[in-house]
């Protein structure tokens, strides 16, 4: 009995160091035919992510460093740059889950940029919606909105669906959506 108890708990240390040293990755996905640059913000003292481009109707994969915090807005070809709708992120955060979460805190008037966040495997949680204001989605500073997920790999939609593609994806399982 001590032998497989001692194996046990050697496979859950096993388990949960291979956790641990999954690589925290970023699946963005455009839903429109927009070019956009996504800006990455690290908190002071964390490592820097460059830019990154997205074009439209197409997806862009950063792997992310253990234990980052920080946040990804999208910039859209030609306009402006300003801040708009943040997806925020903390890797390997309070028991080795990641916490993110949509915020239109800082500027809500962006309606297409950032959309929703959720994890790869998963259709659940999910934070942010297609339409702004949402209750799914930080709106005001006391917003309780952060949400975790011991998944490694998150997709962030960016951009606006189209109401006729809108339509065409309400009818598809969940798995072809973010495809």
């Amino acid at each position: 009995m001590q032998f497989f108890s001692t194996v046990l708990v050697a496979a859950s240390a096993l388990a949960s160091l291979a956790a641990a040293q999954s690589p925290n990755v970023l699946h963005f996905v455009s839903q429109d035919s927009t070019t956009r640059t996504l800006v990455f913000t690290a908190q002071e003292g964390l490592e820097q992510i460059p830019n990154l481009v997205l074009e439209g109707h197409s997806t862009v994969n950063q792997t992310m460093p253990n234990s980052w915090i920080g946040n990804v807005f999208s910039v859209s070809e030609g306009a402006p740059f300003v801040p708009g709708m943040l997806a925020e992120f903390r890797f390997n955060g309070f028991a080795g889950a990641n916490y993110f979460d949509v915020s239109a805190i800082v500027n809500p008037n962006d309606i297409d940029g950032i959309k929703m966040i959720f994890p790869l495997s998963s259709s659940t949680p999910v934070s942010g919606c297609q339409t702004f204001p949402c209750s799914n989605a930080y709106n005001k500073w006391d917003d309780v909105a952060t949400l975790s997920t011991d998944d490694t790999e998150l997709v962030v939609l960016v951009g606006t669906l189209s109401n006729q593609r809108r339509r065409a994806l309400a009818r598809m399982p969940r798995e072809f959506v973010t495809a």
